[in-house]
């Protein structure tokens, strides 16, 4: 259970993330709004995980998942270039991320 949340928290990282880019400097209230509730969300779920996990695993699944998560939804949407080296080093994260989980 300690593994599905912790990627759930990854994922809401990359939400507050994205939402954060989207405030302008906290001036516009909708993304503020959702930026405030998927970091609580991401902290709470990354603090539940590492109850059970090493926290040097779990921070580093956690800053993976929402790393990549992060720049592939900005590539998808147009807002960072998308390119073939840029893809596979987001497959790199990922497959660090699954290996970290193989070797827990």
């Amino acid at each position: 259970m300690s593994w599905f949340v912790l990627v759930l928290s990854g994922a809401l990282e990359a939400v507050w993330a994205t939402a954060l880019g989207r405030t302008e400097g906290f001036t516009r209230p909708a993304p503020t709004v959702v930026f405030v509730l998927g970091l609580v969300g991401s902290m709470l779920g990354l603090a539940w995980a590492m109850r059970t996990l090493p926290v040097g695993t779990a921070y580093a699944v956690w800053v993976g998942i929402g790393a990549a998560l992060t720049a592939g939804y900005a590539m998808a949407s147009g807002e960072e270039p998308l390119s073939a080296l840029r893809v596979l080093l987001l497959l790199g994260i990922v497959g660090c991320v699954v290996g970290l989980k193989l070797t827990h």
